[in-house]
């Protein structure tokens, strides 16, 4: 369940090329979270892509975007998701998701940053309502998690009016 936000150079990405961009950052998420490949408990991943302008982005103080890719993105996760071995995954799932969605002929270097953060048990909010870790597992249908969900008293709400 979680929420990624993406930055990448305006324009380095076409239609095509970022509708394949969030589809692996969807695949990545899912994998290294143990998210089902269920539309439903899939819908609670929410990637959002933003593209900066050029001259906007610089690695150590000049505009490398003529020569290089960069894509930064920040992963938002429920705290107790991810273990070592699952970080290690995303990482280098995320990596392959930019990797494999550049448009053909892109022939600049690709450099991703991928910061993995955590949300403290209690902090995550929805709809109005603190979810917890239980609630989450349920909802997400997180597979390593599943024993926190049978140990909570309190149903999930899921979204099933969610298209």
């Amino acid at each position: 369940m979680p929420n990624i936000f993406v930055r990448v150079p305006k324009g380095a990405f076409p239609a095509d090329a970022r509708q394949r961009l969030v589809r692996n950052i969807n695949d990545a998420a899912g994998a290294a979270e143990q998210i089902p490949n269920d539309p439903q408990k899939r819908f609670l991943t929410w990637v959002v892509v933003e593209e900066i302008e050029s001259g906007m982005w610089t690695c150590g103080g000049l505009d490398v975007t003529a020569k290089a890719l960069p894509c930064f993105a920040i992963v938002h996760v429920p705290a107790g998701v991810l273990n070592a071995s699952a970080r290690a995954l995303y990482i280098k799932l995320m990596y392959e998701a930019f990797q494999q969605a550049l448009p053909e002929g892109e022939q600049r270097q690709l450099l991703t940053s991928v910061i993995l953060q955590d949300v403290a048990d209690g902090d995550w909010g929805g709809n109005g309502i603190v979810w917890t870790l239980p609630k989450l597992a349920q909802a997400a249908g997180y597979a390593h998690l599943q024993h926190l969900t049978r140990a909570s008293a309190a149903p999930a709400k899921n979204f099933e009016s969610v298209p």
